[in-house]
């Protein structure tokens, strides 16, 4: 991806901030560490976060993106898709699924991890985030990226768009639950979970790249001061699998009428050369999802094509892509667009637990023109 004049950043991070006003005029004020630590303290077989979640059987609606913005047309357009759903009446949340740039020849700088966090403070809802592979698994030099490490760069990711454990971005922040309040996963903060309109919400943090097997290439001479690439994939595999099983005992727990769930990777792109790092989380995910017995669904960007299919249903093309994949009924996948290629658009989910279970989920695509 080219480079651009700091001048250049600097006028699209402010025209995304000046363009967008709270819904309500109002200013928010923070939340203190210690309020959000007060929020999340663990109640022995109760619900451990009552804060901000909504048991209420109102609609309601989320915008989500991912894979935005790549290039320079997407970032001149980005402060316009902010505008227009910082302008949509029915959006409460706003949800990015990973990948802020392009995968390749695309510099993993400070510079530019700065600028995409000054953009995503234009957004007047809560902005909830989870990291895509091109931000940090992607950055080493056989990708033309520049020569980092991995785990160096997903600490600044972490840095930047996590400055607070169990608060989202945007003008008025949502405080939700993290990982980073559970002990053995405490690094975590990118992994969280919220509840309304009675469906469980979850991000993850699965990337594409293999989920961080593809090889990485030659690193930093400081390398060994991070996570190997051994060590990080097999503390990441442990914290998703216990933010999974989190998230469906916090529905059964809740009675839940669903839950969605949202990460980056595209875990059946055919156009990849092995999925072997998504088999575990494929069997758990639905194997989970059988059990709980309720809509499902799964929001991913990565292979940057809108799609919506199953491929837990033995009639689809994808079912054979992983061993051991449970036949699923109950579950619904649906890739968002993105990259430079596609259409500026957000996809309008709505969730509307008065509705038949075959109804909770809606949703439209929403072009930028």
């Amino acid at each position: 991806m080219q480079r651009f004049p700091t001048a250049f950043l600097s006028i699209i991070a402010c025209a995304a901030i000046a363009g967008c006003t709270d819904k309500t005029n109002n200013p928010v004020a923070p939340t203190s560490s210690a309020q959000i630590s007060s929020s999340l303290q663990r109640s022995e077989g109760s619900d451990e976060f009552q804060g901000e979640d909504d048991d209420s059987d109102s609609a309601y609606t989320l915008a989500v993106i991912g894979d935005t913005p790549y290039g320079p047309i997407k970032l001149a357009e980005f402060p316009a898709l902010t505008a227009k759903i910082n302008g949509d009446p029915r959006v409460s949340l706003v949800a990015h699924l990973g990948d802020i740039k392009a995968g390749k020849n695309s510099l993993c700088t400070n510079e530019y991890i700065n600028m995409i966090r000054g953009l995503f403070d234009g957004f007047t809802d809560p902005f909830a985030y989870t990291p895509g592979d091109n931000e940090w698994t992607d950055c080493h030099s056989s990708k033309g990226n520049g020569s980092y490490t991995p785990t160096e760069r997903l600490q600044y990711v972490r840095t930047v768009f996590f400055p607070e454990a169990g608060r989202t971005l945007g003008a008025n922040a949502m405080r939700v639950v993290t990982q980073s309040d559970d002990p053995n996963n405490a690094q975590y903060v990118e992994n969280t979970m919220w509840r309304k309109a009675r469906v469980e919400f979850a991000m993850l943090n699965i990337t594409g790249s293999n989920n961080d097997l593809a090889a990485w290439g030659p690193v930093p001479a400081d390398a060994g001061n991070y996570p190997s690439q051994a060590a990080e994939f097999a503390s990441r595999a442990q914290a998703n699998s216990a933010w999974l099983k989190k998230t469906f005992a916090r529905a059964e727990q809740t009675h839940a009428a669903g839950v969605i769930l949202m990460f980056q990777a595209d875990m059946w792109d055919p156009a990849e050369p092995t999925l072997t790092g998504f088999d575990a989380l494929v069997q758990q995910i639905g194997t989970l999802a059988r059990e709980f017995g309720k809509p499902v669904l799964l929001l991913e960007g990565d292979s940057h094509k809108f799609d919506v299919d199953n491929p837990y249903s033995t009639t689809s093309t994808l079912h054979p892509l992983h061993p051991s994949t449970p036949v699923v009924d109950n579950i619904t996948r649906i890739v968002v667009e993105g990259s430079d290629a596609g259409r500026t658009e957000y996809l309008r989910l709505t969730v509307d637990p008065r509705k038949k279970s075959s109804g909770l989920f809606s949703w439209e695509r929403v072009p930028l023109n």
